[in-house]
């Protein structure tokens, strides 16, 4: 539920960033290299079901789906800064780190946003 046309802009975004996170998160599974000896479909499934569960609050707007979401991007977050940092700066874990972090930061600036308005007593 959108309470303003600001709303509308960062829900987009939002919404934009969660696709990105989603098809690079597709793509590292795949490239530079497929890891041998492992399902890919397990491997798809652990990357992506904790972020496929909030896709439809993210599409509709709703503001508890957006703090439950930040929450679990927190965990992608870290997982992708630690390994970037081990990594030595590899470009796959490096876009993700910076997905993320963006992910999480314009989620939080639509709630802000998207603060529903007092009721004013007459």
């Amino acid at each position: 539920m959108l309470h303003n046309p600001k709303a509308r802009i960062t829900a987009r975004l939002t919404f934009l960033l969660y696709l990105a996170t989603l098809a690079t998160l597709i793509v590292t599974t795949f490239y530079p290299v497929q890891v041998e000896g492992v399902s890919v479909t397990l491997m798809l499934s652990i990357k992506l079901v904790p972020l496929l569960a909030f896709a439809v609050p993210v599409f509709r707007g709703h503001n508890r789906g957006y703090i439950w979401l930040s929450f679990v991007v927190i965990f992608y977050f870290t997982r992708y800064v630690v390994s970037a940092w081990l990594s030595e700066g590899d470009l796959a874990p490096l876009v993700l780190t910076v997905l993320t972090f963006l992910l999480f930061t314009v989620a939080m600036v639509h709630l802000k946003v998207n603060r529903p308005q007092p009721v004013s007593e007459t």
